[in-house]
């Protein structure tokens, strides 16, 4: 067998599922991927990038930028930082293709929540592995993921590999508390984005259960947040004296009404298959309820069922939860000023001022005012069926044949939001998979991921990634 034969053979041993179904361009000599090189690597990178603390506020994101850039200089990959504020920044590089496909970015956000360390098994900023975990702040929100796209652009420039797509690394400042990574990016370089067709963030879930297959979700959709004040003014007066029109009385009748208010339901298309692929997880009689989901949601027994249910609730209509009040200062004071303050969540397609005069409608009180207290993003939500999310289901199923793949519905928000506007197709997904107990420690103590997953996550991120840039 001659040299080029061998060098041929040698890739295809390197990449068992590219082999059958990429269309990456590669060289006759290039070298097989050494694997276990570059999930040392990733592992023991992802321990330096937990140690930098991007705790925000303040965030300090320039520190982390200043990490990337060490590695993307060293590779020769283009790349630069953009500082916005003191200490804020964002990271950009791109790894150019020959440009017959429009670009994919890999999003990801450098600040990480708050962490007191108490309650920790070791320092929240340690990156220290227990047990075949590894602690930090940050480990599962999300720079595990950010790190993990990073690898596939280090892998594939010290590779020598040649794509149709550019691959655009972006990551951004502030995404915990106002966005200002992201907005500034995008009011002041809105080219570094321009004419992307496909964009791999944060928002999707992988959960691994005892009793089930793992089920990988892919976010193609976000609720947004819309945040409202409610306020009640009358005259105060002393507590010994009831006075039965008194502020907190009339905000206490109002949110009675708001707290025991159901909006109506409304289904997405997202929300619609994944009722569908859930089915086969559950028991009958609920599992052909979903099967048949568009008629069993006009069932009102069926109904209740869902609503009673959290994590089937808020993805079959806007929600609304109560969680601010204050009203007098002592005891003995009826006070002439009461407030609350509500976190409403609207499905995509929802308009917050029809939102708003359907809650001021179930107050029924003029004397209440209704404020919007924070910026509102229209929701929206992409499509899942694209070559883009066919690619990263095959690439789950090659990994993982018994896997369950659904799109899914994001309770909370994500970056995709502010990037859809821009008429990119944009998809949560991380290739890391943890149990539900370890999902709960993201924002709370003890964050940690597995770090065989951080292993084989370097892999399936690749593979996902380099096929797609190709496609």
């Amino acid at each position: 067998m001659n040299q080029r034969l061998i060098s041929i053979s040698l890739l295809i041993a390197a990449f068992p599922i590219l082999a059958s179904g990429s269309s990456i361009a590669y060289r006759p000599t290039q070298p097989p991927i050494d694997w276990n090189h570059y999930q040392d690597e990733a592992v023991s990178l992802l321990q330096d990038y937990i140690r930098i603390d991007t705790a925000n506020p303040p965030g300090n994101e320039l520190a982390a930028a200043e990490f990337f850039h060490r590695l993307f200089d060293a590779a020769d990959i283009p790349n630069r930082i953009y500082v916005f504020a003191p200490g804020r920044a964002d990271f950009y590089a791109v790894l150019k293709g020959d440009g017959a496909l429009r670009p994919l970015i890999l999003l990801n956000h450098m600040d990480v929540v708050r962490a007191d360390g108490g309650g920790w098994t070791v320092p929240p900023f340690s990156g220290e592995i227990v047990n075949g975990n590894l602690y930090g702040r940050g480990a599962v929100d999300m720079k595990d993921e950010g790190l993990l796209q990073a690898m596939v652009l280090l892998i594939a420039a010290r590779q020598h590999l040649h794509f149709k797509r550019d691959l655009v690394f972006l990551a951004t400042a502030d995404e915990e508390v106002d966005d200002q990574g992201s907005a500034w990016l995008l009011a002041h370089h809105p080219e570094l984005i321009a004419d992307a067709e496909y964009l791999i963030t944060e928002g999707g879930s992988n959960l691994k259960y005892a009793d089930h297959e793992t089920i990988y979700g892919i976010g193609v959709a976000e609720k947004a947040p819309l945040w409202i004040r409610l306020t009640a003014r009358s005259r105060g007066g002393h507590g010994s004296i009831p006075l039965m029109d008194s502020a907190p009385n009339q905000l206490i009748r109002a949110l009675n009404r708001v707290i025991n208010w159901e909006p109506p339901v409304r289904l997405i298309p997202a929300v619609k298959e994944y009722f569908r692929n859930i089915a086969r997880l559950e028991q009958e009689p609920l599992a052909s309820e979903f099967r048949r989901i568009q008629k069993s949601i006009h069932n009102p027994d069926f109904v209740e069922q869902l609503t009673e249910n959290e994590r089937f609730n808020y993805q079959i209509r806007d929600t609304i939860s109560l969680t601010m009040l204050r009203a007098g200062e002592q005891a003995n004071v009826i006070p002439g000023k009461a407030t609350a303050q509500l976190d409403a969540r609207l499905l995509p397609g929802e308009a917050p001022q029809q939102f708003i005069d359907e809650l001021r409608s179930v107050i029924g009180n003029d004397r209440i005012r209704i404020q919007s207290v924070s910026p509102f993003r229209i929701p929206n939500a992409s499509s899942a069926h694209t070559r883009l999310y066919r690619i990263i289901k095959q690439v789950i199923h090659q990994n993982d044949p018994q896997a369950l793949v659904t799109p899914v519905l994001n309770s909370g928000y994500t970056e995709s939001q502010m990037y859809r506007q821009r008429g990119i197709i944009c998809y949560g997904f991380s290739p890391v998979v943890v149990t539900p107990e370890v999902e709960a420690t993201e924002h709370a103590a003890n964050e940690r991921v597995p770090v065989d997953q951080i292993r084989s996550g370097v892999r399936m991120m690749f593979e996902i990634v380099t096929r797609a840039a190709n496609q």
